[in-house]
């Protein structure tokens, strides 16, 4: 059994202030997402560690907690938020629910890596935005920046507006650099060299 049960005296993705929920947020990670040993990540490069996104971003405790913290980091002009299906799916969605807590509704997009086979054929999921509606794209696991980019461009090609990447952790692969040098803003809740450390001192 995880020490991460939820009881109602422990509802700490609520209860706890932005400082202490990143810190429990990093714990969660190096619990239940953070894994080392030989792996083939999905850009095909092999690694020697691996990172299990969805451990964190379907766990309720952890979906309200990087809501919280990336609420925050978005700029006060942004419209919605959008990423890549899957591993993007439960982020946006999250954020979008927890927006409305905090007094500041945005809509989630979920960006199909192929058209919709049938009805509207579409590539983008959620409610349609004006034209030329700012969005920041969100991404759990960033390492050549290859996927976000590929959800930017369909938003673009809708006719909104991105200039912003935001990711629960940065594998310091080459995706950062990627994105600045398309003119995309980015930033990282945590780096790999964040989950390594804390990974190491527990």
């Amino acid at each position: 059994m995880s020490d991460f049960t939820s009881t109602p005296s422990n509802i700490w993705a609520i209860n706890s202030d932005l400082i202490t929920l990143r810190q429990k947020l990093l714990d969660l990670f190096c619990q239940v997402a953070y894994q080392e040993g030989d792996f083939i990540l999905s850009s095909g490069q092999s690694s020697s560690y691996y990172i299990n996104g969805k451990q964190v971003t379907l766990d309720p405790q952890g979906a309200t907690a990087l809501a919280r913290l990336l609420l925050p980091m978005l700029p006060e002009n942004t419209q919605a938020v959008a990423g890549l299906t899957l591993g993007a799916d439960p982020i946006v969605s999250a954020v979008s629910v927890v927006s409305v807590y905090e007094n500041r509704p945005l809509p989630a997009l979920i960006i199909r890596k192929e058209a919709k086979g049938h009805g509207t054929m579409a590539y983008i999921e959620g409610p349609t935005l004006a034209p030329g509606a700012k969005i920041v794209v969100l991404e759990d696991v960033v390492t050549t920046g290859q996927s976000a980019l590929k959800a930017v461009k369909r938003l673009k090609d809708a006719g909104y507006e991105v200039d912003m990447v935001i990711s629960l952790i940065d594998r310091l692969q080459g995706g950062g650099e990627l994105y600045e040098s398309v003119g995309l803003k980015f930033q990282a809740l945590f780096t790999i060299t964040d989950l390594q450390q804390h990974y190491q001192r527990s």
